[in-house]
């Protein structure tokens, strides 16, 4: 295992820390005033203008698209040289968006590129590669527990040269959001079949396709995650052409998991990079506050915090550099105990880190003074996203058991 960077990467890593020090951070302030301009005008669903103007600029930098590992689309990197540029992005918010990196898009981008046909392609993934539309991923249900996907009762049925759909979906993340354009629907086309894994498909539906409506936007913790969100979703005798079905009938799961892994680990990257801004500000609060006749930082607790916090997010980032090295070598399903471990450590690590900052910062850390409060909020609800801890930590279990099962 080599982790060395490239000079290929370690320039991209100083270009993408460049436009973020010159463009990302002093727009956050901005970012958040024209959100709160937008609800106080009775409307947050709406494109932030200073998102669309970042985007330019990077684009005309030519920083965009960089997850995806195919050069005909992308910036060629595999999952490790990708794995730097988005701990970068991840220190901020706002910080993947103008890259065209964020999810769900990143994921929905790379569904279509490796199993979309050229016509699905030509019309959906072409407007996601410009940055022009997004996108979201219906896939939980209300009303069954979906850590077990198997439980999916949404219905897709074929009826002639259409399939129709009827379901409810919540946690769609982005659906809020005006210039969200499709949504890639998970649902059962053979809920009969023996194969519980067999039962399911995916099929591309156009957010304008009439009996699609949101029914209200979730928040997080109190956030609305404007203008991006996440919504529930209820679809009523749905018709989409039957040439909407990615792969085919049965191949729900098979796309699932080739969706899913690229998805946890860019999850990881980005929770790494929130996690060091984090440290960073404690580093910086507890050197400037005195309490008790010294400064924090001269404090035993806060030194153990910081210190154990190091620890923390290196231990975490070599699981991640890890994983995205076994991803490249030996594919995303021989590395599956791998992305299912770095899915519960680096966010459980991120919380623990931001914490220590928030209790650094006193009672300002749960406002909004200081963003914390958000980035724990966010990170947080990582820990159910793409499938809760307790759920990989059973894979990683029955992986582990097998090593040392008796043979036969």
């Amino acid at each position: 295992m080599d982790f060395d960077f490239s000079p290929k990467v370690r320039q991209l890593q100083q270009r993408v820390a460049a436009f973020m020090e010159a463009h990302v951070y002093p727009a956050e302030a901005r970012f958040e005033a024209e959100m709160d301009a937008f609800r106080a005008a009775g409307n947050a669903w709406q494109p932030a203008p200073v998102i669309e103007e970042l985007k330019s600029k990077a684009r005309a930098a030519g920083l965009w698209n960089l997850f995806l590992p195919e050069s005909q689309h992308g910036a060629g990197l595999t999952n490790l040289e990708y794995a730097p540029l988005a701990e970068i992005m991840g220190r901020s918010h706002i910080g993947s968006e103008p890259f065209n990196c964020s999810a769900p898009d990143t994921g929905n981008m790379e569904t279509l590129v490796r199993y979309a046909t050229p016509e699905q392609q030509q019309r959906w993934l072409t407007p996601l590669l410009d940055g022009t539309i997004r996108s979201g991923f219906a896939m939980t249900e209300p009303d069954v527990a979906s850590s077990d996907a198997t439980n999916i009762q949404a219905r897709i049925e074929r009826d002639g040269d259409h399939y129709v759909i009827n379901a409810r979906k919540w946690w769609t993340s982005g659906a809020n959001d005006p210039r969200c354009r499709l949504l890639i629907f998970m649902g059962k086309t053979d809920p009969d079949n023996p194969d519980r894994h067999r039962q399911q498909s995916m099929v591309l539906v156009p957010m304008d396709t009439p009996g699609v409506k949101v029914l209200r936007h979730l928040p997080v913790f109190g956030y609305d995650d404007a203008p991006h969100g996440h919504a529930e979703i209820e679809f009523t005798d749905v018709r989409v052409p039957a040439s909407n079905i990615l792969l085919g009938e049965g191949r729900g799961f098979e796309i699932a998991q080739g969706r899913l892994g690229p998805g946890r680990i860019h999850h990881c990257m980005r929770t790494i990079g929130r996690a060091e801004r984090a440290l960073e500000m404690m580093c910086r609060r507890s050197l400037q506050r005195v309490a008790f006749g010294r400064k924090l930082a001269d404090q035993g607790v806060t030194r153990e915090r910081i210190a154990q916090a190091r620890i923390l997010i290196d231990q975490a980032r070599f699981l991640v550099l890890h994983a995205a090295w076994k991803m490249d070598k030996v594919g995303n399903k021989a590395a599956k105990q791998e992305i299912a471990m770095i899915k519960v450590a680096a966010p459980a690590m991120a919380c623990q880190v931001i914490d220590w900052a928030m209790q650094l910062h006193g009672g300002g850390s749960v406002s909004d003074d200081f963003g914390l409060a958000r980035a724990w909020a966010g990170i947080r609800t990582l820990r159910f996203a793409d499938g809760p801890d307790e759920v990989h930590r059973n894979a990683i279990a029955r992986i582990e058991l097998a090593r040392h099962a008796p043979a036969g």
